[in-house]
């Protein structure tokens, strides 16, 4: 392996998911042996007779059946995976050999079933120049995890910006997201939202930004019972809030959010906070100044973010990210960990028009969530758009199942998927406690 691979490998690991890679790389096989497409005159030389088939519905199928027969293949991967994960080995399964980074899976993932589905749905063995995508995989993992942990569901979590609406706007009254997750309040299944977004203790600017969804509740007449199910929490991890009678948000009782606090949240201190806030500062100002960017530096009690005055590419945005990573492991003695496993876990992550260092990350927020309505990994599902390494919800991973999106229509599908799987309303999980 020459020096400038490894360079250039480095340099686009964090844009690419390896298992959706893996995945992509064994379905393009049988898509250059048999997805071979028809002449379109008479006059072009024919391909041979078992190449191409003479019944063109016959040959989809054929092709489907080959996908499924894949599909069905990592399935029992994914199945052995998870049985070397609960005796304690995970790496040495096949899959983790062949994907030496792959994660934790906490339900089993149907997958020969999920890519029928799909297939129906966007007719990808039906195609003959275009092999299947990544976002054709990413779909299929998606359904296949809706599918696997329906039956059981008691927490959804959804991240905020371009997951529940377009980056930087609000979250309009008249969206059809408000019906679907009025239908989960109404199953008795708890809903979060856990967003980067941080406006400190005050209710007030985080009901701005869902205003639509709050007043969807008001006019669904959601009783008390069902609003006490749904929660906001700001700055990742730091600003937690319920839902009132009244559809208004106010923050949670001292009481409760100390019970539902991890270990990491009660061991940090103030001066702590703000040493690595000092060190993720200087760095996104030498991003400015490096790359000669037109931006301003908000510093926020939990956060600092570099803002774009003119819009900047995503190489930039990304750099300004793996910078300030770098940066604030340094400064923490870990260059060599990951962001969750510093001494003060903080998420620097590309937002898509600027870049924020977070304190925290929304591996605890999901868990703080959990921990406050008793929902088990294998029962809380994240919903979110930033899975790469530079995003803020891939850390979500190591606390739950997940569903990766990329906008506001698609999971309003997704959303549309999950209600028509879930059971019926007398066969669901009776909501927990707090």
């Amino acid at each position: 392996m020459t020096s400038q691979y490894r360079v250039n490998y480095h340099l686009r690991a964090h844009k690419r998911d390896s298992f959706i890679e893996f995945i992509k790389g064994l379905l393009l096989t049988p898509f250059v042996l048999h997805s071979l497409p028809q002449p379109t005159t008479t006059e072009e030389p024919q391909c041979s007779s078992t190449a191409v088939a003479a019944d063109p519905d016959a040959a989809n199928q054929a092709n489907a059946t080959r996908f499924r027969e894949i599909f069905g293949s990592i399935e029992a991967l994914v199945d052995e995976h998870r049985h070397f994960e609960a005796t304690g080995i995970p790496t040495h399964s096949r899959l983790a050999k062949m994907v030496p980074n792959i994660g934790s899976f906490f339900t089993q993932l149907p997958l020969a079933e999920a890519f029928t589905r799909i297939d129906l749905k966007n007719k990808i063995s039906t195609r003959k120049h275009v092999p299947p995508s990544f976002n054709d995989v990413r779909r299929i993992l998606n359904m296949a995890q809706l599918m696997a942990i329906s039956p059981k569901l008691q927490l959804v979590t959804f991240d905020g910006d371009m997951t529940l609406y377009d980056d930087g706007r609000n979250f309009e009254e008249d969206s059809d997201l408000t019906r679907l997750l009025v239908a989960l309040l109404r199953r008795g299944i708890a809903v979060a939202i856990v967003t980067a977004a941080g406006y400190g203790d005050d209710p007030p600017k985080y009901e701005t930004r869902l205003s639509g969804l709050l007043r969807g509740f008001a006019a669904a007449q959601l009783d008390s019972a069902d609003v006490a199910r749904f929660y906001v929490l700001g700055g990742e991890c730091n600003f937690l809030f319920g839902c009132t009678p009244t559809y208004r948000l106010a923050t949670l009782d001292q009481s409760v959010q100390q019970r539902s606090a991890t270990e990491e949240l009660r061991m940090w201190t103030e001066i702590q906070v703000m040493q690595l806030l000092d060190v993720a500062e200087y760095e996104l100002r030498d991003c400015i100044t490096r790359m000669a960017i037109d931006a301003r530096v908000i510093r926020k009690p939990r956060a600092v973010g570099l803002v774009p005055l003119t819009q900047l590419t995503r190489e930039q945005l990304d750099e300004c990210a793996l910078s300030a990573q770098v940066a604030v492991l340094r400064f923490q003695g870990t260059p060599r960990a990951q962001p969750g496993d510093a001494p003060i876990p903080f998420c620097a992550f590309n937002g898509g028009s600027d870049c924020w260092v977070d304190i925290g990350n929304k591996l605890i927020g999901v868990r703080i969530i959990q921990q406050l309505v008793a929902s088990p990994a294998d029962a809380t599902l994240h919903v979110g758009d930033q899975f790469l390494s530079t995003g803020n919800d891939i850390s979500t991973r190591s606390a739950c199942c997940t569903c990766w999106i990329i906008n506001p229509r698609e999971t309003r599908d997704m959303l549309t998927d999950l209600v028509s799987l879930l059971p019926p309303a007398s066969q669901c999980p009776p909501p927990s406690s707090n």
